[in-house]
């Protein structure tokens, strides 16, 4: 190598190197932005967006948190869409709209098949148009141990609770990168961040939706459709009916959520582009806790709160060891 040759790499790699300590220096901007913007955000929300006109499509939401959400939407003048595999609770979601003057389009769909998924996606495409706002919500639970849950029982879990999720994003989020405009929120649960003894299917299936979220939100980030957001929601325990007959020990400080209470922090949360959602915000400290505490330390905490026996009466939606799909 001759000395100019050495000469012109070493001037090279300064300059590598030059370029690394820079983007090293906006990295750690960027990343003090971000904690500060965090710590702001926790004390002074974020201005809300309008959904005006906006098309939203709501998976389950024939009843509980599915149907409140549907009404929310409605009432801020977005163009609603239901889809439900209970006809008549989503007919009944539909009339609670149509008293108010929204507006809405009903469609039953059991959103556990994929062929069923894209075959509605394609009717409401042509009936309605593009989805901008996309609410994955529908979910079920078997409330069986693993032993006692059935394989076609574990199966429905994992196709209503999280592939149901890929089917539909793979449905509608082509329309929003062709705008750069959109929104998907997916339901998961606190049992997605910590698990809950005696809902091995429901949990796990829920931990996918919580993974899923986190990086389909790189994959929209990095491929430069700014304008396409994601949040994910972890409710710790809401009044829907869906875990009907459980209990925690200390009932004054863990209580279910109210639906029409759990909805308003949501869609604030939807409204303001928020990530992550975790209500209440407990599920935040327990989430952090699990990661460092030892996990003898955790089982001690989840037996002292009653988590361990949580399940021990559940009879779900309607005295049915299965409850049916819903939000």
């Amino acid at each position: 190598m001759t000395s100019k040759q050495i000469v012109c790499k070493n001037e090279a790699e300064g300059c590598e190197m030059k370029n690394i300590i820079m983007e090293g220096l906006r990295t750690l901007v960027a990343i003090i932005g971000a904690f500060y913007m965090s710590f702001l955000r926790f004390f002074v929300h974020a201005p809300l967006k309008s959904v005006k006109g906006e098309i939203v499509l709501v998976t389950g939401s024939g009843s509980g948190i599915g149907r409140q959400l549907v009404i929310e939407f409605s009432r801020l003048g977005a163009v609603v869409v239901l889809w439900d595999i209970n006809e008549e609770s989503n007919e009944e979601t539909a009339q609670l709209v149509n008293a108010e003057g929204g507006t809405c389009h009903v469609y039953t769909c059991d959103v556990g098949s994929r062929e069923e998924v894209y075959a509605v996606a394609d009717r409401v495409k042509t009936e309605v148009g593009d989805i901008s706002i996309l609410v994955n919500n529908a979910g079920i639970v078997s409330g069986k141990k693993l032993l006692d849950c059935t394989e076609e029982m574990i199966e429905r879990t994992f196709n209503v609770n999280l592939l149901a999720h890929f089917w539909t994003v793979k449905a509608f989020l082509p329309a929003m990168f062709e705008k750069n405009h959109g929104h998907i929120i997916n339901m998961s649960s606190s049992c997605g961040v910590i698990g809950l003894n005696g809902l091995v299917d429901y949990s796990a299936s829920k931990f996918g939706v919580v993974g899923f979220t986190e990086v389909l939100n790189y994959e929209i980030v990095f491929s430069g459709h700014s304008g396409v957001n994601t949040s994910l929601v972890c409710p710790m325990w809401v009044r829907t009916g869906m875990f009907e007959g459980c209990r925690l020990r200390f009932p004054a400080l863990n209580s279910p959520l109210e639906v029409e209470a759990a909805v308003n922090r949501i869609m604030r949360g939807i409204l303001t582009n928020e990530h992550v959602i975790c209500l209440p915000r407990t599920v935040y400290f327990f989430n952090v806790m699990r990661t460092f505490l030892p996990v003898e330390a955790m089982l001690e905490i989840l037996r002292f709160m009653g988590v361990s026996k949580f399940m021990n009466r559940f009879v779900g939606h309607q005295g049915v060891t299965t409850s049916r799909q819903t939000g």
